[in-house]
């Protein structure tokens, strides 16, 4: 496992600056609004000599009574507590603060390598009034601007040298990715501190709490999965803030960097055309898909309460026929123990080879029990069909006339390989191709 840095400090400091600077794109969110990164935000750095994990947190208030700002406290407290090195960030333009100090005496009993950071230091002016951090009693301050890139590459010279690499940062292993979408609200966060077993992530009854794409890593049976839990998804017309702007654009990147999307739905409103829009996203990424109904255990039922909400799913998302269907309850842990078991099987699919005799076998016997339709009153031929990728898995089919093929025929073979190889739980990619006339 490779080692982990937890930027802290308090609120607008500069911490996803400094973040978005090592990465070396723009992964955090950064808005001159205090308290923009709520949870911890994760990201592999390999740009440098050694790799190593990055925690972004959010804004660290030792004393508040801000129900947030406690929880967000308590994150930093994680971050810290599973790091193997620390970046304390403190302001130039602030000064020391009282809550800076406080900070101070409590990193000063952790048993961990610290970096006490000034950020923007942007000249001699504010180099100089960096001295001042020196009252708090610390061996060494480093001083850097995150914006400008100044004094960064010198601080992690010092930072690298500190990482405990008795670990082989190169003993990676195939992991699972997990995404967790749906509109705000609709109990992302909660589902994923069930699957956890921990509070990993803000869970609160404000709509949009989740900002970033937070990313955790975890062992279910020893083996390994990424956990992405991300911003809930607005309308357009409603993401009119520049933060829920760069939330919904990190949702759908952290949908392209999936292998299996949770799709949450909320039981007690029903299927919304948000949802579907959300699904829509997952789909033409070719992701394999699970809904999950939460709040199942609040909603009146009778003995057809499931099969009309399925129904009600299948009518609304036809273009994910495929996709399994789980009724849970992320608050009470209802049902929740499931979803690793059916993300497993979903996987298996999605990753699926089959053999290019075995393929044509079935694909010949498809063909032969229903012709596809006349193109121009000309016959459509086909050649052979071979597997050219996974995830999802993919086919190309060579014919004599690829633009003529019925969208309603691609689905028929699509359905034929799907029964006869067992793809029930995953999305297929044809493609037809012609072949020039010395193939033929």
């Amino acid at each position: 496992m490779k080692p982990i840095i937890a930027i802290v400090g308090r609120p607008n400091v500069g911490k996803s600056t400094l973040f978005n600077r090592l990465v070396g794109r723009r992964k955090a969110m950064v808005h001159d609004m205090p308290g923009v990164t709520r949870d911890r935000n994760y990201a592999e750095v390999n740009r440098f000599d050694l790799p190593f994990i990055l925690v972004d947190t959010g804004g660290f208030e030792p004393e508040t009574s801000d129900k947030l700002l406690q929880q967000m406290r308590e994150q930093s407290r994680f971050a810290m507590e599973e790091a193997d090195v620390i970046l304390f960030l403190m302001d130039a333009r602030d000064g020391l603060t009282p809550a800076d100090r406080d900070v101070v005496l409590m990193l000063r009993r952790i048993n961990k390598p610290v970096f006490y950071i000034i950020n923007k230091v942007d000249g001699d002016k504010q180099e100089a009034n960096a001295g001042d951090f020196y009252a708090l009693g610390v061996d060494q301050i480093h001083t850097i601007s995150a914006e400008h890139n100044r004094g960064v590459g010198d601080l992690m010279d010092e930072v690298l040298g500190a990482l405990p690499y008795n670990r082989d940062p190169d003993d990676e292993e195939e992991i699972t990715k997990i995404a967790v979408v749906g509109r705000p609200n609709v109990g992302k966060s909660t589902l994923v501190n069930r699957l956890l077993g921990y509070e990993r992530v803000v869970a609160n009854p404000t709509a949009g709490t989740t900002r970033d794409s937070v990313d955790t890593r975890f062992m279910v049976n020893k083996k390994p999965y990424l956990l992405i839990d991300t911003a809930g998804i607005r309308r357009k017309g409603k993401t009119v803030q520049a933060v829920e702007k760069y939330s919904v654009v990190d949702a759908l990147r952290s949908i392209d960097r999936a292998d299996v999307v949770l799709i949450v739905l909320n039981a007690e409103e029903g299927v919304t055309e948000q949802d579907t829009k959300i699904a829509g996203y997952a789909y033409e990424a070719g992701r394999g898909c699970i809904f999950v109904v939460n709040k199942w255990d609040t909603v009146l039922k009778d003995n057809s309460s499931i099969s009309k909400f399925t129904d009600d799913i299948r009518r609304n998302f036809k273009y994910l026929p495929f996709a399994p269907i789980l009724f849970v309850s992320a608050q009470s842990g209802q049902r929740t123990g499931k979803i690793v078991a059916e993300v497993d099987q979903v996987m298996e699919q999605y990753c699926k080879r089959v053999s290019t005799g075995e393929l044509n076998r079935i694909f010949n016997q498809a063909v032969d029990e229903n012709h596809a339709p006349l193109d121009g009153g000309r016959r459509v031929k086909f050649f052979y069909a071979t597997q050219v990728g996974i995830k999802p898995p993919s086919f190309v089919i060579f014919t004599n006339r690829p633009e003529g093929i019925h969208f309603s025929y691609e689905r028929y073979i699509m359905n034929r390989f799907r029964e006869a190889f067992g793809f029930s739980g995953t999305p297929l990619k044809l493609m037809f191709r012609g072949r020039d006339k010395k193939d033929t």
